[in-house]
């Protein structure tokens, strides 16, 4: 009787080991697949340094530019279409010329931020300066 409990008890380590290395290696085969890209601004971040681009900080602070900014902000906040991208580009308004910098997801989205913008009251123009980063497919059902 002892014999036979002895190896059942080893028997039960044996699985219980044999199933924590399978859930260990398909822990590590997850993380192995999940693909993140780093995120990397270096040039962005060196343009942005030069001078010769416009930065949140060369932001006017008349009254009327930091609200045609503001409402902006808000429409682009608002508008559940757009990616995280799309709600936090930088938006800088000198004398109702707003700049519109930074990343976005596809042309579609650069189109409709720059949109949205030219649909504020106060805004002269809008220069559109904004980066496609990826372009991401529409599946066949949605076209």
């Amino acid at each position: 009787m002892k014999f036979v409990y002895k190896h059942r008890k080893e028997d039960f380590k044996m699985k219980k080991h044999l199933f924590a290395l399978t859930a260990l290696s398909l822990a590590l085969t997850a993380c192995e697949n999940t693909h993140q890209t780093n995120a990397d601004n270096t040039a962005r971040n060196a343009r942005d340094r030069n001078g010769h681009t416009l930065t949140p900080i060369d932001q006017s602070e008349t009254e009327a530019d930091r609200a045609i900014t503001q409402k902006i902000r808000q429409a682009l906040v608002e508008e559940e279409a757009l990616s995280t991208n799309g709600k936090n580009v930088k938006i800088i308004t000198i004398n109702g010329v707003v700049t519109l910098r930074g990343p976005v997801n596809s042309e579609d989205e650069k189109n409709q931020i720059s949109k949205k913008a030219k649909s504020i009251n106060g805004v002269k123009n809008v220069d559109n300066q904004l980066e496609v980063i990826r372009e991401i497919p529409v599946k066949a059902e949605n076209r």
